[in-house]
């Protein structure tokens, strides 16, 4: 109710079980139960927010008024869903609590959720509901009193790979170097030679013109390193590089810095605990924003280990080759918890898309015709247009020129 009321409508809400307060008050009022109690705006609600833990849930697909909805209500109700359990069941992530078999990271596959099987993950259908809540409300009551946000657009740049060849070390150069003369990689072998004696020249090394282009457009963005010890999936610069820290310190200056955990780190929340100190120590400032490594999320194990590490806000809501709302929302929240049955202190910023959902295609154009229903939706609701690139693939030789692509982007959807 707060996030739905409180932190997206701007309208302030108080509570009451009690029947006689509730007919006391003159102002806007919903009854929420069975049976509505005189003339007010009444929700017909689902047992589903008075229940405790999980169960196996009968989800049938209605539509409201063009949009997909489900937990049907009775023909006395305003709605005719419950959009209260409707939306706790896409935020909370209900159905990942569910069985469910998992990809060959730990992941729950996009093509388990009921938003991809009832084609609606490309709608943030909890926000277009509860706009649509607010002009049902604004009929009954019209002078209800609400404060609206306004569209926001915000760059997350991965980097997990801060260079192709530069400051990798000798063994690994060496050994990369090898593999390139080995299957005839001619052109890289003469790029990595080139890049030895200019580290400037690293196709990876994109940062300085990213940083311009988003001072230029007064684009928010932030900068999630990597900065763990190497491994079978992780495969950044050393953490022990002078130039590497010199590079997180210099972007450090024009935007914001998060980790990148690692890949390692995953199941093994010391090691999440020292990458993030070890990356404080290099800004010289806290470290509270996450992602994770393939944007692996098991529900809500990762979560509490995000909040035991002391991180406050969390990116990594999404899918990596599916484009859409995971959680059926463009707005921050907070996760809440249904094992434990309680309200995880951390904050949740699901993104719209990954930049590798769209390296198939072969034209800006198709992409662009992807993404700007997404945009659209999202400026409807006022919502938060969160896109992930990384400075690998924006540096990386591709179908698409993907530099330029972003700077389109950049300049389109920034407003």
């Amino acid at each position: 109710m707060k996030h739905i009321f409180t932190k997206m409508l701007g309208i302030d809400v108080s509570f009451s079980t009690k029947v006689e307060d509730f007919i006391k008050h003159s102002g806007p009022k919903i009854t929420y139960t069975k049976q509505p109690l005189q003339n007010e705006f009444f929700v017909r609600s689902n047992d589903l927010l008075f229940e405790q833990g999980i169960n196996d849930l009968q989800i049938n697909i209605a539509d409201w008024e063009g949009v997909p909805c489900f937990f049907k209500t009775g023909e006395r109700s305003n709605l005719p869903f419950d959009i209260f359990s409707a939306s706790f069941y896409m935020l909370s992530r209900y159905e990942e609590y569910l069985p469910h078999v998992k990809d060959i990271h730990g992941r729950f596959p996009p093509s388990e959720s009921i938003a991809y099987k009832h084609k609606f993950l490309r709608l943030p259908v909890v926000d277009i509901w509860t706009f649509k809540l607010l002009e049902k409300l604004k009929e009954k009551f019209p002078d209800l009193e609400y404060n609206l946000k306004a569209y926001n657009y915000c760059s997350v740049i991965d980097v997990t790979t801060s260079h192709c060849y530069a400051y990798r070390g000798f063994v690994r150069s060496f050994a990369g170097l090898m593999l390139d003369l080995g299957t005839f990689k001619l052109k890289r072998v003469a790029r990595r030679i080139r890049v030895w004696f200019n580290p400037k020249l690293d196709p990876f090394n994109n940062f300085s013109w990213l940083i311009a282009l988003h001072k230029k457009f007064k684009v928010k963005s932030m900068f999630f390193f990597q900065f763990a010890e190497y491994s079978t999936y992780d495969k950044n610069v050393s953490p022990n590089s002078n130039r590497f820290k010199y590079l997180i310190k210099s972007v450090a200056d024009y935007s914001t810095v998060s980790l990148a955990a690692s890949y390692s780190s995953f199941r093994d929340n010391e090691l999440l605990k020292e990458e993030k100190m070890r990356l404080s120590s290099v800004i010289n400032r806290p470290v509270t924003n996450s992602r994770m490594r393939y944007n692996r999320v098991d529900v809500p194990e990762t979560y509490r280990n995000l909040v035991e590490a002391e991180f406050t806000n969390d990116y990594t809501m999404g899918y990596t080759h599916e484009i859409g709302f995971r959680a059926g929302t463009s707005y921050p929240f907070r996760l809440y918890d249904i094992n434990l049955e309680l309200q995880q202190p951390i904050r949740i910023h699901p993104f719209a898309f990954h930049d590798y959902a769209m390296v198939n295609y072969r034209k800006e154009e198709q992409i662009f015709g992807e993404l700007d229903q997404l945009y659209n939706e999202v400026k409807k609701v006022n919502g938060r247009f969160i896109s992930i690139f990384s400075n690998e693939l924006l540096g990386g030789e591709q179908k698409v020129d993907w530099l330029k692509f972003y700077a389109k982007l950049i300049q389109k959807y920034h407003v």
